[in-house]
């Protein structure tokens, strides 16, 4: 059962209170599902400030019960912020954490931080500045503790137009187990199987004859002209076996990936991890003249490239990434490199001529 959603457009003010983090651990697993009972859907909330003539009422499930926007009002700190006040009641007692992903144009100095509260107006979590201010669309997840909480803030400073939308999904629980000698792996809450987030070491590691070296953990802009690249340098002592170029991307064009260009030479496109097509992070662009739709997505992807070993010298070797054609702006981070040598327990096959 779905209701209809429309926006209220309501003056009001908020008390500031001091945040509490709070989390339980008593969280469902999906085999506590009693025989009959139906499963939460998630929730996709268009917060788009369209015209009214533009509009059009939104399905929500019924755990959403309202949708107010506040408009920009200066606060204490006489900074103008917009706010959406979402409501919301759990489903049942069973259901105590909430997955609240937002997506919004990630503005330096304008971006958007949640605030959870309960009925009595105290706050029970405040998230901190969403996004890292690299200026693209972009989208961020936190859990809120909903034990409490009865409804929650998303505030941005200005007229709140960087906001697009907000995706709500309940969390469950389930048992899982990693090897104890493999890296530690963030594997919740991403729905729509994305990847985990991209760690880069902080010094050279060797695994299995196997050297993992980060090129730049920073965030870096990138265009589609040589100008705009990413540029790194990194040594190689011997030829390796295999190479593999690792980073993560914001904001890509899936069908133009960014192109690698390794000691001058164009090496080709990336290969980029996507989640499933259903993933609200994908957004649609149009051009004039052009009858088919490009899609960008707005928030962090797995970009990888197997490097030719021929490419590679001994010694200092330059990389370049530069955005596909078409693509526009967007940003890497995590940047790595992995070097395949042979080692004591290489497995291969010497195959012969016949």
């Amino acid at each position: 059962m779905f209701l209809r959603l429309v926006f209220l457009l309501l003056f009001g003010a908020i008390s500031r209170l001091h945040a509490q983090e709070a989390f339980s651990d008593n969280l469902p697993t999906r085999a506590d599902a009693k025989p009959g009972e139906s499963t939460p859907e998630s929730a996709w909330l268009d917060l788009r400030q369209n015209t009214p003539r533009h509009s059009t009422p939104q399905n929500a499930p019924p755990w959403v019960e309202a949708v107010t926007l506040f408009p920009a009002k200066g606060t204490g700190d006489t900074t103008l912020k917009t706010i959406f006040r979402i409501r919301v009641a759990r489903p049942s007692q069973d259901y105590q954490v909430l997955l609240f992903r937002l997506f919004f144009d990630d503005k330096p100095g304008q971006q958007p931080e949640l605030v959870a509260w309960d009925e009595s107006g105290t706050h029970i979590l405040r998230s901190g500045a969403l996004g890292s201010g690299i200026n693209l669309p972009a989208s961020d997840s936190v859990m809120i503790p909903m034990t409490d909480t009865s409804s929650i803030d998303i505030e941005v400073p200005g007229d709140g137009k960087t906001v697009r939308a907000a995706y709500l999904d309940w969390m469950t629980s389930s048992g899982v187990v990693h090897p104890l000698n493999a890296e530690h792996r963030d594997v919740i809450p991403e729905p729509f199987s994305s990847m985990p987030p991209l760690h880069s070491p902080l010094q050279d590691t060797e695994r299995f004859g196997t050297v993992i070296a980060t090129l730049a953990a920073e965030t870096i802009q990138i265009g589609t002209d040589i100008q705009q690249s990413a540029a790194f340098q990194f040594g190689v002592e011997a030829q390796p076996l295999a190479a593999l170029l690792t980073f993560e991307i914001a904001n890509p064009r899936i069908d133009a990936p960014p192109e690698i260009y390794l000691n001058g030479e164009d090496i080709g496109p990336v290969s980029l991890a996507l989640p499933e097509l259903a993933d609200p992070g994908y957004r649609g662009e149009m051009e004039p003249l052009l009858s088919q739709m490009h899609f960008q997505y707005t928030g962090w992807l797995r970009a990888q490239k197997i490097v030719p070993v021929a490419s590679l010298k001994a010694g200092t070797n330059d990389l370049i990434v530069v955005n596909g054609a078409g693509s526009g702006a967007s940003a890497v981070r995590a940047t790595q490199i992995q070097l395949k040598y042979l080692w004591d327990k290489t497995d291969y096959v010497l195959k012969t001529g016949d």
